[in-house]
């Protein structure tokens, strides 16, 4: 996504990555793909699509709400970001990164943003109805790029278009594909990557959106696994 020349690179900024989960019920495989070997972010390694919040994120309509459970979780600690913002952050990525609609049959009410153009040209507008918030991470310090990053699941059954066709997707990524969730771990991945693929694992079978949330906070101080709504994890 395009950068600002004024972007403070080295602020934390806020971002959404979306796990598209297909086959739950059976052979359960996420959607993955690689990201460039010049890339200032985690090069070469395999990643859900996702990336940093943009400040027009916050004015788009969405046609379905978040889940109500998600939105309460995503508002706690949050310092700024919205989940309005961080929904659609979480859909505009992942239709940039890979083509996929996650959307409902509708007009935009005003003037459709340049990002948005053809995601409205095949006459959808953006549904949050879908998205289980179910993961939290912050970027340790030292990092090139540092994000609060949001992760959302959603069943591929929610694509509006065809889930195996990338035609439309941005260069961001390449190799995107359907990865078995007992093979993903097989793949070059961030730790954090990995981190998310055991809670994922764990909620393949779960439809239901999770009640606590996993946050990895690393700060200047110290890496903490917490919980959002105050449960601490074990060990």
């Amino acid at each position: 996504m395009p950068e600002t020349r004024t972007q403070d690179k080295s602020a934390i900024r806020h971002a959404a990555t979306v796990i598209v989960l297909r086959d739950r019920e059976t052979h359960p495989k996420i959607l993955m793909g690689q990201r460039g070997a010049r890339a200032a972010f985690m090069p070469n390694k395999f990643v859900f699509p996702g990336g940093a919040v943009d400040a027009g994120d916050a004015k788009v309509p969405l046609a379905g709400a978040l889940p109500a459970l998600c939105a309460t979780r995503l508002a706690e600690d949050a310092r700024a970001a919205t989940p309005h913002a961080l929904a659609v952050a979480a859909i505009r990525e992942l239709w940039e990164e890979t083509g996929l609609v996650l959307g409902a049959p509708g007009a935009w009410p005003d003037k459709v943003p340049n990002d948005w153009q053809g995601f409205a040209a095949r006459g959808y507008l953006p549904s949050a109805a879908g998205l289980q918030f179910v993961f939290r991470a912050l970027t340790p310090p030292g990092r090139p790029r540092r994000f609060d990053a949001r992760f959302f699941l959603v069943d591929a059954e929610d694509i509006a278009n065809d889930p195996d066709d990338f035609s439309a997707a941005s260069d961001e990524l390449s190799h995107l594909q359907w990865v078995s969730l007992r093979d993903a771990r097989s793949f070059d991945m961030p730790f954090i990557t990995e981190v998310v693929l055991s809670e994922i694992q764990a909620r393949a079978a779960d439809k239901a959106p999770p009640a606590s949330i996993p946050f990895f906070k690393n700060n200047d101080e110290e890496s903490l696994f917490l919980r959002l709504r105050g449960v601490p994890m074990s060990g």
